[in-house]
């Protein structure tokens, strides 16, 4: 994997070679590769670098912002180098991080010091509270997403039922052959990280067990409608709707499970819809509902079921670099799975596996509200393998 360059690759590295304007923020959810994708970049750069990690740094430690950023100063002076690149990885670790990185950023300004910086985190949530209240109008995000279908295709070699099936977790790829040992790896390696480091530690989560419950349930129900009164039925802890919808809210913000509206004309309706709950990574469903690949293969109705959670993450992972939102369409018994809306565009996408038989859902849904492009992936449409290999911003 180490040898393999995501897309983003490039983006890192023109932005470094940029005269110093900005922090440059490589956001993202646990074990997608950014700490690897900066190594790449860093040995590959013509500019000296001080990586540091925040990981193992006591979060009540205030000062080891400082205390990094100073002895950079001193390499920077007794070296005679005209800049440097600082990179603190899992930033969002220490207390009051981004006023630190402010002070220190503002002072490299006043003083003409070309400290480049680049910062890592693994928390959406908690990068997003420190980047708005400290550090508005210093910094430039680069989301660093899960691995798409042509990604696993060509580090790994895999073809497209196996990525549906396993989804993109590059560190999870050598265990496939041992479905339990893979299981176990997604489970213990990357959920139990996530929801303990990233999600709970995240401000208003006052039930965990609740959390834990609901991240379980989204991901075993992805491309499933749910209402969350059925959900509250099925919890253990107790909890409301109302404390439900926040809780998938902050799922979705950390890229691990999102809870897609009902596409309507009007906010209110849209909003007291009954989710749809879509998982980032097809890995999250097969851990939490998988049988095996075997036996999910041949069922057809089952397969149907991975092949459109497949689609969905494909698309909700584009969702936010390209701004557009997404949700699903459905009235009685006819529905859409997917709709794309952005500023300019609606695009409606029916996706046809074998899971469904006949359904009356697109054409009810152009004549109700026009979209500007409408089509169907799978059986009679564009290919499966041809979709998930494409770039959503082409059809924007």
């Amino acid at each position: 994997m180490n040898k393999y360059v995501r897309q983003k690759y490039n983006e890192i590295v023109e932005r470094i070679k940029e005269p110093r304007r900005f922090i440059q923020v490589l956001a993202g959810p646990r074990q997608v590769g950014k700490t690897t994708l900066m190594r790449q970049v860093l040995s590959n750069i013509d500019i000296p670098y001080v990586s540091e990690n925040a990981d193992l740094v006591d979060s009540t430690d205030t000062d080891w912002i400082r205390k990094v950023w100073q002895s950079v100063r001193m390499q920077m002076l007794l070296e005679g180098q005209k800049e440097t690149i600082l990179v603190i990885d899992e930033i969002q670790k220490l207390n009051n991080w981004s006023e630190a990185v402010k002070r220190e950023w503002d002072n490299d300004t006043r003083n003409n010091i070309n400290i480049k910086v680049v910062l890592l985190g693994s928390s959406r949530l908690l990068l997003k509270k420190g980047l708005t209240e400290s550090l508005a109008g210093r910094f430039e995000l680069i989301r660093i997403g899960h691995w798409s279908y042509l990604e696993m295709h060509n580090a790994f070699g895999w073809d497209v039922d196996k990525y549906i099936y396993y989804g993109g977790y590059p560190g999870a790829a050598a265990f496939v052959d041992n479905e339990k040992r893979w299981k176990r790896y997604i489970k213990d390696s990357l959920v139990a990280p996530s929801i303990e480091k990233d999600v709970l530690m995240t401000s208003n989560i006052y039930k965990p067990a609740l959390m834990r419950q609901l991240f379980d349930i989204g991901c075993s129900y992805s491309g499933e409608l749910l209402s969350l009164t059925k959900i509250v039925g099925q919890l253990q802890d107790a909890g409301n709707a109302t404390t439900i919808a926040h809780y998938i809210n902050i799922l979705d913000e950390c890229n691990l499970i999102a809870g897609l509206q009902k596409y309507a004309m009007d906010d209110a309706r849209k909003y007291n819809s009954i989710p749809k709950f879509q998982v980032y990574n097809n890995a999250l469903l097969t851990a939490f509902k998988g049988r095996s690949y075997k036996t999910d293969r041949i069922d057809t109705e089952a397969w149907g079921r991975w092949v459109e959670s497949a689609i969905g993450a494909h698309l909700l992972s584009q969702a936010a670099e390209l701004d557009y939102k997404l949700f699903y369409w459905r009235e009685r018994a006819d529905e859409v799975d997917f709709i794309i809306k952005s500023q300019h565009k609606c695009i409606a996408i029916e996706v046809k596996s074998g899971r469904r038989g006949t359904n009356k859902g697109l054409p009810l849904f152009e004549k109700t509200f026009h979209p500007d492009l409408s089509f169907v992936i799978g059986t009679g449409g564009v290919d499966i393998e041809t979709f998930l290999k494409s770039d959503v911003g082409r059809l924007l």
